[in-house]
C-alpha cells in the first residue's frame, strides 16, 4: 500500500518542463516532489495501446485498468497505423481515432500521458515509422531535414489535435513524451530539441519528459536539460534512483516503463515474470514519492501484420500476433493473479467492478476446406508487376508488409546445382516449374537443384516476418535484397509482384478463395463458423504449419507451428450472430481442422526479467 506526502502548501518557485508560464501545467515539480495543480500526486499509469484493442473494447479494458488502481493509462501513437501510404492523408477515424480514446480514458476519471513519437518502439512494426520513409536515403532519428520535414509534416496533423485534449483545455492529457528511448538508439540532441520544439510550437503546454534506461550511456544520449528525465526499468529501481538523483537531484523519480512482463518471439518460448517479482520492482519504485507507469497493464494483439521484430547478432527474431505480455489484464481482458497482487500493491480500495473473466464461445473443432493452390490463389488478386534486371525490394514496390511473388527464368545446366540467396529477408518459398523446391532465410540460404539444359520457372515467394522495431536495424528494408545465383552465375531479369495482403479488401480475398481446384498441400482455406451470441474465441489450426488468418475478411494475425503461440485471439466484436468465415493461408502444410477454444494458449512459459546492464 502507498501513500502520498502531504500537501506542501509553502511558496516555492515551480519548475515546469516547457515554455509556458509556471501553473500552465497540471503536472508540474518542486524538488523531487511531483505536483498536480499544486498538489503533491503519484502517476499510477498503464500503458494500454488503442491500435491493440478492438474499439468496441476500448472502454471494458479503459475500466479494467482503472479497478488495477491506476489514475492515468499511457499510450504510443503509432504513426504508421494512421499514415501507411505516403500519398494519402493520416487517418484518424474508425479505429484509428486515438481523439476519440483519450477521451473515453477522462470520461472514465483518468488521466492521459501520449507518446507521439515519431518513433514508439513497442515491438510494432518499424517502430511506427512509416516504410515509405525509411525507404528512402534518409537518415531516421536525426536532425536530418529529410527526417524532420516528414516528421513535422505528420506532427502538423496529430499534436493539434492532443493539445485540443490537454488538462489546460479541460482534457485529460497531463503529459507528453518527447521521442522515445532515444538514449538507447544515438546522441543527436540537436534533433531531440527539435521534437520538442516540435510539439511545444504546436500547442504542447503540459509536461513533457524524456524516457530512457537508467544507464549512464544512455542516459547521456536521450535527456535534455530543461525537460523532465524519466527511466525504463524491469528491476533495481533503487539504482536507477541513485543514478537519477545524482544527475537530476531536484527531479522527481519517474518510471515511464516498468516492464511487469515481457513480449514473445517465434520459435521461444512465452514469457512470463511472476507476480512476487512484479510486486518487489513496483514497491521500490513507488516508495518515497515515486511514480510509474505499468508496461503492458492490458497488452492487445499484434492484429493483422503489424508485429515487429527484434535482431540478434544479425539474427531475426519476429515477434508473435499476441501482445498479451504476461500482463495484469490478458490479451481477452481476463483479471489475471497479477492484476490482484499489483492492485493490492498500489492500495485500491474501491470495487474491482469488471468481471474477472470475459465470455467466449463453447469449444468445437470445424472442417477446414482447402479451396486453392498457394501460388493461383495469390496471382488471382490483381497487382502491378514491375519488371527488371533484378528482384526489386518490398520498398521499391512500396509494400510495407505482405509478400512478393518474383519469377525468372534461368536456363540450368544438365546435373546437380545450387540456388544461392545471397540476401533474402525474410523467408522465401522457392518453386521451380511449380513444384516446391525449399524454403530459403539468412541462416539457410542455398537449396539445391537439378537442371536439364532447359529453361525453368524459377519462382520465389518472399515473406516480410515484420520489420525491426529496436536498435540499429530500424528501417531495414525487404525482399530479395541481394543477387540470386545459380552456382556463380547471376540470375537476371525478374518479374515481381506485391501481395499487400493487409490491405486486401473482402473481395480480393473471395477471389483468392475462389481459385481452386487446390491441388497441393498448402493455399487457400476456408471454415464456417456458425454463432449464437458472439463472444471471445480462441482459435488453433492443429496440423497446420504456417500462415495467416482472416475472420470475416479481417486479417487475425500469423500463426506458426514453432511457436510459442498456439491460439489466435479472435475477440467478440470481430463476430457476427450466424455464419461466420474463416479463411486460412497456409504456406507449407495445410491441416484438416480449425479448433475454437474457450482459453488461450501462448507456449510453455520461461520466467524471465528484462533490464538494462
Amino acid at each position: 500500500m502507498i501513500e502520498l506526502p502531504a500537501p506542501d502548501t509553502s511558496p516555492a518557485p515551480t519548475t515546469t518542463t516547457t515554455d509556458a508560464p509556471a501553473g500552465t501545467s497540471a503536472l508540474t515539480w518542486r524538488g523531487r516532489l511531483l505536483l498536480r495543480h499544486g498538489v503533491p500526486h503519484r502517476i499510477l499509469s498503464g500503458a494500454l495501446h488503442y491500435f491493440r484493442v478492438h474499439p468496441d473494447l476500448w472502454r471494458d479494458r479503459i475500466r479494467r485498468l482503472a479497478d488495477l488502481g491506476l489514475n492515468t493509462i499511457d499510450t504510443y501513437v503509432a504513426w504508421n497505423f494512421h499514415q501507411p501510404r505516403e500519398d494519402e492523408a493520416p487517418g484518424f477515424d474508425g479505429w484509428r481515432d486515438v481523439e476519440r480514446f483519450i477521451r473515453m480514458v477522462g470520461e472514465e476519471g483518468l488521466d492521459v500521458v501520449v507518446r507521439p513519437g515519431p518513433y514508439i518502439c513497442a515491438e510494432w512494426s518499424n517502430g511506427g515509422l512509416p516504410s515509405w520513409l525509411t525507404g528512402r536515403d534518409v537518415t531516421i532519428r536525426s536532425s536530418d531535414p529529410a527526417f524532420t520535414s516528414a516528421v513535422g509534416r505528420w506532427f502538423d496533423e496529430l499534436i493539434p489535435r492532443i493539445a485540443g485534449l490537454q488538462a489546460a483545455a479541460g482534457g485529460p492529457v497531463v503529459a507528453v513524451q518527447v521521442e522515445n528511448e532515444f538514449g538507447s538508439f544515438g546522441d543527436d540532441h540537436a534533433y531531440l530539441r527539435w521534437n520538442r520544439d516540435a510539439l511545444t510550437a504546436r500547442g504542447i503546454r503540459e509536461l513533457l519528459f524524456t524516457a530512457d534506461g537508467p544507464t549512464e550511456l544512455m542516459l547521456d544520449g536521450g535527456t535534455l536539460s530543461g525537460t523532465l528525465a524519466a527511466v525504463t526499468l524491469g528491476t533495481q529501481p533503487d539504482a536507477a534512483r541513485r543514478l537519477l538523483a545524482a544527475r537530476r537531484p531536484d527531479e522527481p523519480f519517474v518510471v515511464a516503463e516498468f516492464w511487469n512482463g515481457w513480449f514473445d518471439h517465434w520459435g521461444e518460448r512465452h514469457h512470463v515474470r511472476g507476480a512476487d517479482s512484479v510486486v518487489r520492482a513496483l514497491e521500490g519504485i513507488i516508495a518515497d514519492g515515486g511514480s510509474v507507469s505499468i508496461y503492458m497493464a492490458h497488452g492487445g494483439t499484434n492484429f493483422g501484420l503489424w508485429a515487429g521484430a527484434n535482431e540478434h547478432e544479425g539474427r531475426l527474431q519476429p515477434t508473435v500476433s499476441s501482445y498479451d505480455s504476461d500482463a495484469p489484464v490478458a490479451e481477452d481482458g481476463t483479471l489475471t493473479a497479477k492484476f490482484f497482487a499489483v492492485r493490492e500493491a498500489l492500495g485500491a480500495r474501491g470495487p474491482v467492478r469488471m468481471p474477472v473473466w470475459t465470455p467466449a464461445l463453447p469449444p468445437a473443432r470445424v472442417p477446414l476446406v482447402h479451396r486453392a493452390d498457394l501460388l493461383a490463389g495469390l496471382r488471382a488478386v490483381p497487382a502491378p508487376t514491375s519488371t527488371g534486371p533484378r528482384p526489386a525490394s518490398f520498398e521499391q514496390l512500396g509494400l510495407d508488409a505482405g509478400m512478393v511473388l518474383h519469377t525468372a527464368h534461368p536456363r540450368i545446366p544438365v546435373g546437380e546445382h545450387r540456388l544461392v540467396f545471397t540476401d533474402v529477408r525474410d523467408r522465401a518459398l522457392v518453386f521451380g516449374d511449380g513444384a516446391v523446391l525449399g524454403v530459403a532465410d539468412p541462416g539457410d540460404p542455398e537449396l539445391p537443384v537439378r537442371g536439364t539444359g532447359d529453361v525453368v520457372r524459377l519462382e520465389v515467394l518472399v515473406e516480410s516476418l515484420g520489420r525491426v522495431n529496436y536498435g540499429p536495424g530500424i528501417g531495414r528494408h525487404k525482399g530479395l535484397l541481394g543477387p540470386v545465383l545459380v552456382d556463380r552465375r547471376i540470375v537476371q531479369g525478374w518479374d515481381s509482384t506485391p501481395m499487400a495482403l493487409q490491405e486486401w479488401s473482402a473481395d480480393e480475398l473471395a477471389r483468392a478463395v475462389a481459385a481452386g481446384p487446390a491441388t497441393t498441400h498448402a493455399g487457400f482455406a476456408v471454415a464456417t463458423v456458425h454463432v449464437g451470441t458472439p463472444a471471445d474465441t480462441f482459435l488453433a489450426l492443429p496440423g497446420s504449419a504456417r500462415g495467416l488468418v482472416w475472420v470475416n475478411g479481417f486479417l487475425l494475425g500469423r500463426y506458426w507451428e514453432i511457436g510459442p503461440q498456439v491460439t489466435l485471439y479472435c475477440p467478440a466484436p470481430l463476430l457476427r450472430a450466424g455464419e461466420n468465415i474463416v479463411t486460412v493461408l497456409e504456406l507449407e502444410r495445410l491441416g484438416a481442422v480449425l479448433e475454437l477454444r474457450d482459453r488461450p494458449e501462448l507456449g510453455p512459459p520461461e520466467e524471465y526479467v528484462e533490464e538494462f546492464g
